[in-house]
């Protein structure tokens, strides 16, 4: 794949959030005594209520034993519109719930599509709000609905359906000093397809408890894909711009 293509989809799939007088939510004393009722609302609770962010996001991908490492400028307008921008808008894109955009200036290229290409790519459907949802810490799947049940293995809560799907295994592993996602994987058995995003550490920004460093791995049979992140100098609720528009001459093309 061509390294801007990659890159794009790289930073369009994750993100990570940190600050520099943050204080992590770990100290909190561990609760084991809820029932998956109160474990949902406890986590409910916990969602991000932060109306726009910026920062600068390190994203590190890793594949077939080739690593590339690379900054850009990330924001966000909740479930409105998510912008990147790679130094000199060299490369710039803007995700909406309608659609994935981006143009590369080093080849005079660009891309508008939907969520379809994005979803081969990691082997499990996305849209906007599952997007959103991986990037802020919260489940991609509505923990709400009817039929979860939960246990206690090796310190942390694990939420999954009563009755597993056939064809895709769901687990969610929650934090129980904070109630944040910790883990969340999918696993689809008979196609040998693993999506799993880990949340290695959450931190309090501005009193909201979100990640600071995500773990990305996206298996499909012999072939794995890491992708590690961070987020640096995060700004929250702050009156923000999103300037995307494809230069004239530009090629499209097809993913």
């Amino acid at each position: 794949m061509n390294t801007p293509k990659y890159i794009i989809l790289s930073l369009i799939l994750m993100v990570v959030f940190s600050c520099k007088s943050a204080k992590s939510p770990s100290d909190t004393k561990a609760n084991y005594s809820l029932s998956t009722r109160q474990l949902v609302k406890a986590n409910e609770k916990q969602k991000a209520s932060f109306k726009t962010l910026q920062a600068k996001l390190r994203v590190s991908y890793l594949k077939n034993d080739k690593e590339q490492t690379h900054t850009v400028s990330f924001r966000a307008k909740k479930d409105e519109i998510m912008w990147l921008s790679a130094t000199f808008s060299v490369i710039r894109a803007k995700i909406t719930p309608q659609k994935v955009s981006f143009y590369n200036k080093l080849d005079n290229t660009y891309f508008e599509g939907d969520y379809n290409y994005l979803s081969e790519v990691l082997g499990t459907p996305l849209d906007f709000q599952k997007l959103q949802n991986l990037l802020f810490g919260e489940a991609l799947l509505d923990l709400k609905a009817n039929g979860y049940a939960s246990h206690v293995n090796e310190g942390l809560y694990v939420l999954h359906p009563k009755k597993q799907p056939d064809l895709l295994e769901v687990f969610f592993l929650l934090d129980p000093r904070h109630f944040k996602v910790k883990s969340q994987q999918f696993t689809q058995p008979k196609t040998f397809k693993h999506f799993q995003v880990d949340y290695l550490a959450y931190q309090e920004v501005n009193h909201e408890s979100v990640p600071k460093h995500i773990k990305i791995n996206a298996v499909e049979g012999t072939e794995e894909t890491i992708i590690k992140l961070e987020f640096r100098n995060v700004s929250l609720n702050e009156t923000l711009r999103f300037p995307f528009k494809i230069p004239s001459g530009f090629n499209k093309i097809e993913l």
